[in-house]
Formats: C-alpha cells, structure tokens, sequence
C-alpha cells in the first residue's frame, strides 16, 4: 500500500510522533489514520514508562499570563537535557501547560500529591452525602466520586484543554515519547488578580 505525504503530516500534527515513525504506524494499518494514532500512542507510553526515573536537571521555567492580565501561571518544567528544554516543541509544551493550569485551576500535578487529610475529607462529605444506602453501593460512589475529584484537581488526570479525548498525562507521554527522554512537570504557581 502506498501512504502519501498528506496522510503522514496529518498523523504527525495529530500525535507529535517523528515523521518515520508515523509512516511505519500509517503502513502498519493500512492507512487508517485512527489505527496508527491508537499504534503509535500505545508505543510511546510504552517508551515513556520506561524513561520514569531519569534525572530531569534541564528544562525551562516559563510565566504566562492570560488575557486581560488578571490570571497568571509561573511554571516548571525539567527535561534530561538542555537540547530538548531550547526545541520550540519543549517550548509548546510549556505553553499548554501554562494555558491548562490558568483555565482549569489544578491544585496537585498527581493524585499522590493531595494531603492524605484532604482525602479523608472529600471521602466523608461523599460518604454523608450517600447515608442510608447499603455499605457496598456507598462504597462504590465514594470510589467513584474520589475519581472524579482527582480528574478536577490533578493537572495530569485532566483533560487536555487542546484535545479532551486525552490526559493532560496522555499528552506529556506523547512529547516523552517524542523525545526519548524524561520530562518532568516539577512545580507550579497560579496567581488570579485579588485572590488571597
């Protein structure tokens, strides 16, 4: 099967994924642009998980602020490498962070993040709210509820602001993958104009 250029620079736009690499996923299925995206994401988490762990001493720390001045982000991010942190895709990735972070308002970067007293918490405020059913469907609708307070409150369980068929996580395995190297989200500040 013949793959042509277009095909390969629309999966590429869509995935971040190196131009022969989309060629492969693209010949690979052939031709059916959903498949070689599901392909190539399934091989770049793959690549990802295996780069947790190595040391992130580059990266950039980045300030955004939103329009009208009254919503700004102070960011960073750390990569292996400094080549990487100077790429305008590193500084792309920095950008929608920020963005992600002004218009969402995350508290936590992950779920291990949040103070175990603030689970405890929301656990009981979902517990009391679910009072007079049987033990097993409380349950159930506290796990489920917890589930969807770490999709508001943690940066990488969010949808992705540019694409809401995937993680803020989905988007940062995929710039991993593009790399083939760690990138680490290390820490954030969000200011909004007379908030104490």
């Amino acid at each position: 099967m013949k793959i042509n250029a277009a095909q390969v620079k629309k999966l590429r736009e869509a995935t971040l994924a190196p131009i022969m690499d989309c060629k492969a996923a693209l010949l690979e299925t052939k031709g059916n642009l959903k498949k070689a995206r599901e392909l190539l994401r399934k091989k770049g988490l793959a690549h990802a998980k295996g780069l947790v762990g190595q040391k992130t001493k580059e990266g950039l720390i980045y300030s955004y602020i939103h329009t009208g001045g009254r919503i700004g982000v102070l960011l960073e991010i750390n990569s292996q490498t400094d080549f990487v942190a100077r790429t305008d895709e590193f500084k792309d990735l920095t950008k929608d962070i920020a963005m992600q972070i002004a218009a969402l308002n995350p508290a936590y970067i992950i779920r291990e993040e949040v103070p175990e007293e603030v689970v405890r918490k929301e656990e009981d405020i979902y517990r009391e709210g679910a009072k007079g059913k049987p033990k097993g469907v409380i349950d159930k609708i506290v796990k489920g509820k917890m589930e969807k307070f770490y999709k508001e409150v943690c940066l990488l369980e969010q949808s992705f602001i540019r694409d809401e068929k995937i993680t803020v996580g989905e988007y940062l395995d995929s710039v991993i993958a593009k790399f083939k190297e760690n990138i680490v989200i290390r820490r954030f500040v969000r200011y909004r104009l007379g908030e104490e």
